[in-house]
């Protein structure tokens, strides 16, 4: 650890990085799951589904209300945002060990007021937990300053491609700003906000994470090239998601080891690579890997708040 803390001070240095900033990621690294470089997390997280729509079309993603598939884009309920604050208070209470709370869905983060409301009122009782979400990155330049003056810990942005003619063939559509854009036209606007936005919250001193979903048949000779642009923009940490093959994008194949391996060495060249991803739903609560408590809490929350299960046919983004 030390050696390794060594390594990333006097990369640090060589990229005008302040030693506050590389502090604060390997805190990261050491207590927020999803930064867990060396070996699987010992920490646990809270995802809180309190997005309920997305404003990009992702050919890969399938929303579910269930509570039996354990996957991103899958949630049992969308809770509001007091409500959240409540399954907040119960999980700390049974789970010691959870020292994140994270918003990944099941929409997008930035779609809706719901998810930075949410870490307001966190933040204002829990400041020992570390505020995490993930977003698609599609208004993160606009959003920034919001996110940023709320205090939120670590960002996660899904990068699919940097390449507009690799990400049209990945996504169907934006909707930005009322106005939908398809096709190479939406891909190079989401591919600029989202590099804007991953400079913008980086240069503020804000630890950044990529996902990116690897598609065989789409992206997989496209990996290098992501990793090296966004580690240009700011990005601390990367992480390569295999598809799960679904929705529009079905017929095609999820990577094998080989290749997950292969794409992990290509992007372990330009920046840390996380390997432990377990394809969290929406609304886990616990370790990743070991046992989920979100059954439980939500069984106790539902009497304060009847939850119910909310319906709805949106496309969802991979958080």
């Amino acid at each position: 650890m030390v050696r390794r803390l060594e390594i990333i001070k006097t990369e640090a240095l060589q990229e005008n990085v302040s030693s506050k900033d590389v502090s604060k990621y390997e805190e990261l690294c050491q207590k927020h799951p999803c930064y867990a470089k060396g070996g699987k997390a010992k920490t646990g997280r809270i995802h809180l589904p309190v997005s309920p729509v997305c404003n990009i079309g992702c050919k890969f993603c399938d929303r579910k209300i269930n509570d039996f598939e354990n996957r991103p884009g899958v949630t049992a309920n969308i809770l509001k945002p007091e409500e959240a604050l409540a399954v907040v208070r119960r999980s700390v209470e049974l789970n010691p060990n959870i020292t994140v709370v994270g918003i990944a869905g099941p929409g997008d983060t930035l779609a809706t007021s719901k998810a930075l409301d949410t870490f307001r009122l966190i933040k204002d009782e829990f400041q020992n937990l570390f505020l995490c979400m993930s977003t698609n990155g599609l208004l993160l330049p606009e959003k920034a300053d919001e996110i940023i003056e709320i205090g939120i810990d670590s960002l996660t942005v899904t990068v699919n491609a940097v390449d507009p003619v690799i990400e049209a063939l990945l996504n169907n559509f934006i909707v930005y700003h009322k106005h939908k854009y398809e096709g190479v036209e939406a891909a190079k606007l989401l591919i600029h906000n989202q590099l804007t936005g991953i400079k913008k919250i980086s240069d503020a001193g804000i630890t950044v994470k990529v996902n990116t979903v690897l598609v065989p048949e789409i992206n997989i000779n496209h990996i290098e090239t992501i990793a090296k642009t966004v580690k240009e923009h700011g990005a601390s940490i990367y992480n390569i998601i295999p598809l799960i093959p679904q929705f529009e994008l079905s017929e095609c194949s999820a990577p094998n080891c080989l290749q997950i391996d292969s794409s992990r060495k290509l992007a372990s060249q330009y920046i840390d690579v996380f390997k432990h991803c377990q394809h969290c739903r929406a609304d886990a609560i616990g370790i990743p890997g070991g046992e989920d408590i979100s059954s439980r809490v939500y069984a106790e929350v539902k009497g304060q708040f009847d939850l119910k299960k909310v319906q709805s046919k949106d496309t969802f983004s991979h958080g």
